[in-house]
């Protein structure tokens, strides 16, 4: 019989034994050595990352995840129908309900979900994206990998090998154009602020290259362009070409829906760009083709139709086109009044409103330089939301230009520096970043690199400039002859000054206006925008007012709208309350009427009393 000690000795010679030999387990080896081997930083971190990712997928919830799946077989068969739904209102709706403060799950965490499809991946992320930038505050990496996946889906339509197979809905194609932009012009912001920048993010800047550069956005927007044709395509539509003709034209890829909306929505998105880099007369050249009318088949996306009207506006502003303006904005305001009702079921109709009420405002300011009567119904609603801005600026004194300041600062797009701050530069990056140096991107900074108060400068220079119109034409519409003498006298100035004035009037009441049958925007004539005209005579100043008769379709549509309103508020009262059982109504008493005695009629009704 063995002792204790013995049985212990004789287990230890086992385990040595068994720390010896391979496992076999399954008809496979193994070797214990290998499971005592450290595991390198690169492999934990990639299992921390499965573990992670495992995690994450686990909690999206159920029917996101089918959602997701719905979507992906939706764009799999090219299903523009389903892709529309779960676009317009599946994406909203579950935004709303799970992730109105959160991300949504990142592209890599529901790759399993579909088959990691990398087209549908590419699209997620510029879902995802756009999300980050509307409801929550984008990070330094979200600015990068947004520009990153953007360059690969522009990369996908424009070098793959012909068309892509890919049909996708006008609404989600025009805002992947616009949140293309929007993203761009948040970057540069962004960018410029120098002093709120962190090392790490200085660091990124400084190696950043191309990223978001002015360069790279517009080659996307004239790459689309030139590979859709969509220029010819337009010319060919207006000149009346067949079906076949214009796919002769355009050839393979302008043939496509795809190319053909991205490369129209790129045109817009081209005015817009260099309406931001100040370059005017440019974004009204590259919509040379482009007819503003209603009836074109791309007002269907009603967030481009505005934009459009919006920028061309204002070039017109700043090309100091005022006339040409308050047409465009009448124009399109108008049409926005009649689509409210279609519109406002719109997931983007609070940025439709946004930009409409801009549009009010930019058109008071142009009514003040340039008084017209071309729609008392947009004047009016005008009035009523910048009632006492429009006040002080008509009356040209002292109180006008901070006036002119704010609404054109409330209502001018945000414009952007195409040039990046030195970060490459340490030298002249640490200039800047001495502290009491001016900020020039600060909102508050009155600085002239600031581009909205350069391009405000420059307005309010015209507007100094007429600051005698109003008293002076106050004085004219008085009179239809009136001595220089006299004239300078209510002036309060001498006769020179007093022609210098008149000189100025003038000109404030020319401007070059499009004129009908031209075939772009920058066409037009030199006209008189005023209905007050005037030529002086030796001392004499001789005046002509030109009348308009009353427009009554304005006339009449406000007070239907007044009859409508009250006609439904009387509707929406509640009924008199009934009379409680038991108590006596009130009647008024029946006073007899005394009977006719016969005789004839008179012309009053009465009866011809007999003498």
């Amino acid at each position: 019989m063995a002792t204790p000690r013995a049985r212990w000795a004789a287990e230890a010679d086992v385990d040595e034994d068994l720390q010896e030999m391979e496992y076999v387990q399954n008809g496979q080896v193994y070797d214990d050595t290998l499971f005592q081997q450290p595991i390198d930083e690169a492999t934990l971190i990639a299992m921390q990352q499965a573990m992670a990712q495992q995690a994450a997928f686990a909690q999206i919830p159920d029917v996101v995840k089918g959602f997701i799946v719905h979507f992906h077989q939706a764009v799999l068969d090219n299903n523009l129908a389903e892709i529309t739904v779960a676009y317009e209102s599946g994406w909203n709706k579950y935004t709303e309900k799970f992730y109105s403060r959160t991300e949504w799950p990142e592209a890599e965490i529901i790759a399993p979900l579909v088959n990691d499809d990398p087209i549908f991946l590419i699209l997620y992320r510029e879902l995802y994206y756009r999300h980050v930038y509307s409801r929550l505050q984008p990070n330094v990496d979200d600015r990068f990998h947004s520009y990153e996946n953007s360059c690969e889906l522009f990369n996908y339509l424009l070098n793959s090998e012909g068309p892509v197979q890919l049909e996708l809905p006008e609404q989600w194609l025009w805002d992947i154009i616009d949140e293309f932009i929007y993203q761009f012009q948040v970057f540069c912001t962004w960018r410029s602020k120098v002093k709120s920048k962190t090392e790490d993010e200085l660091s990124m800047l400084a190696d950043g290259g191309p990223v978001w550069s002015s360069y790279s956005v517009l080659n996307v927007l004239y790459s689309l362009i030139q590979k859709s044709k969509i220029n010819e395509y337009i010319a060919a539509h207006q000149a009346g070409k067949t079906a076949e003709e214009i796919a002769e034209i355009v050839g393979e890829y302008g043939s496509r829906p795809i190319y053909r909306h991205l490369g129209y929505f790129s045109i817009i998105g081209l005015l817009r760009v260099h309406v931001l880099l100040g370059d005017f007369t440019l974004a009204l050249k590259v919509m040379e083709n482009v007819e503003l009318n209603q009836k074109s088949p791309y007002t269907r996306v009603t967030a481009c139709t505005v934009a459009t009207y919006y920028y061309v506006g204002f070039c017109y502003i700043m090309l100091r086109r005022y006339p040409d303006a308050i047409r465009t904005f009448v124009s399109i305001l108008n049409w926005i009044m009649r689509m409210r009702q279609y519109h406002t079921r719109s997931y983007q109709y609070d940025q439709i409103s946004k930009t409409g009420d801009r549009m009010y405002a930019l058109f008071a300011i142009c009514n003040a330089l340039s008084p017209s009567r071309l729609d008392d119904n947009i004047a009016n609603i005008s009035k009523e939301r910048y009632g006492e801005q429009f006040a002080k600026m008509v009356r040209g004194q002292e109180d006008a230009i901070p006036a002119f300041k704010e609404l054109f600062l409330y209502a001018c797009p945000k414009f952007i520096n195409a040039n990046s701050p030195p970060y490459d530069d340490p030298a002249a990056l640490n200039a800047l970043l001495v502290p009491g140096s001016p900020d020039p991107s600060s909102p508050d900074s009155a600085d002239s690199s600031d581009p909205a108060h350069r391009h405000l400068s420059l307005l309010l220079s015209d507007v100094v400039a007429q600051s005698s119109v109003p008293t002076l034409r106050s004085f004219l519409k008085l009179y239809t002859s009136l001595g220089a003498k006299k004239l300078a006298n209510f002036l309060d100035a001498d006769e020179e000054d007093m022609v210098q004035q008149l000189m100025v009037m003038k000109q404030a009441s020319r401007s070059v206006t499009h004129v009908t049958g031209g075939k772009g925007l920058l066409d037009g004539e030199t006209a008189s925008t005023s209905d007050l005209n005037f030529v002086i005579d030796e001392n004499m100043v001789h005046i002509a007012e030109s009348t308009m008769g009353r427009r009554y379709a304005g006339w009449f549509i406000k007070n239907t709208e007044r009859t409508q309103k009250l006609l439904d508020d009387l509707k929406n009262q509640p009924l008199p309350a009934a009379p409680k059982a038991g108590v006596a109504v009130p009647v008024a008493p029946v006073v007899a009427e005394p009977a006719r005695t016969g005789g004839p009629k008179v012309a009053w009704g009465g009866v011809k009393v007999a003498a």
